[in-house]
């Protein structure tokens, strides 16, 4: 699906064609024969168009000749998650910047473009390529941020559940949390060096416009707040599942523990049952009542008995 669109009147909205200065958005679904004729049409190679779609392209920007290619990655919802899988995961976008126009292309629905599409972005204006891409890094910084919160709220609420049960169902939600993360690491570092990058060579040529600087310097702030508590979040989930890990393990040992002296109690009848039903002589041989009561009375004593030396050792 290839859109056109322009800001008017502060308002965006959708051109039935392109024109200068547009803003040319390449969202699914589409065909490869659909990004040969774009490639031909705005006169870009074809492996800008093709590299952002690949789910597991790294950050990185590149130049040929006039046509500048930013990849940025951000957090989108996994389409395809089951219990074991990663909540979220990390959706490259292409950031195609020509003479004329910006284009943008992802192969998901992508909840930061989402933004800009629906008038969501003060100061958005798509001529501006350079606030525009600053718009870009500055939302997915931000939607990096808020899904660390709905993972570490969604961590907090698991926690609170394995308090009172061990249950693997709990253990199975925190693996995908810890999935989630381990794509976060790697996606917001990466996204990071892309920024330091692209700052240290003047890729945008912000030159001396001194308020986009400083908005690309506190976007990378922004983002290293988010590694720090992508980082921060990993280690606190990996102590909280080696915990529980050894919570669950160590009652699982005091149950097998109470079975094991359920066990040894319960024998006591069955062998003072062995010992008198063998056939030798009995006390009370002849007055078989009398011999039913002995016997259940020998096996409650010993049962009692070794029930109360269980108690006193805190072996029950």
């Amino acid at each position: 699906m290839i859109k056109y669109y322009s800001r008017e009147k502060g308002v965006l909205i959708e051109l039935p064609e392109q024109r200068p200065g547009c803003w040319v958005n390449i969202t699914p679904p589409f065909t490869p024969e659909e990004l040969e004729e774009m490639a031909m049409k705005f006169d870009v190679p074809l492996d800008f168009l093709t590299d952002p779609l690949d789910i597991d392209e790294r950050s990185r920007y590149e130049r040929d000749e006039d046509m500048r290619l930013i990849i940025l990655s951000t957090p989108i919802l996994n389409p395809f998650e089951e219990d074991i899988d990663a909540i979220f995961i990390t959706a490259p976008i292409g950031i195609i910047l020509t003479l004329d126009h910006v284009i943008t292309i992802t192969s998901h629905d992508n909840p930061v473009l989402n933004l800009f599409l629906e008038n969501r972005i003060k100061n958005f204006d798509p001529e501006d390529e350079q606030l525009f891409v600053l718009q870009i890094f500055e939302r997915t910084v931000y939607r990096f941020l808020n899904c660390l919160k709905q993972l570490n709220q969604k961590r907090n609420m698991i926690e609170k559940e394995l308090y009172h049960s061990s249950r693997s169902q709990e253990l199975k939600h925190l693996l995908s949390i810890e999935k989630t993360l381990v794509y976060f690491v790697s996606s917001i570092s990466d996204n990071e060096l892309l920024k330091m990058k692209i700052k240290r060579t003047n890729f945008l040529k912000l030159g001396d416009e001194e308020e986009k600087t400083d908005l690309f310097e506190d976007i990378i702030i922004d983002n290293s707040q988010a590694l720090q508590m992508s980082n921060m979040y990993t280690n606190i989930l990996n102590g909280t599942m080696d915990a529980y890990g050894s919570i669950i393990s160590n009652n699982l040992n005091l149950t097998i523990k109470r079975l094991t002296t359920i066990t040894i109690i319960l024998m006591v009848p069955t062998l003072v049952a062995s010992f008198m039903g063998m056939n030798v002589a009995l006390p009370l041989d002849h007055l078989s009542i009398s011999s039913f009561y002995v016997i259940i009375i020998i096996s409650l004593a010993g049962s009692l008995g070794l029930a109360w030396y269980f108690q006193r050792k805190n072996l029950f």
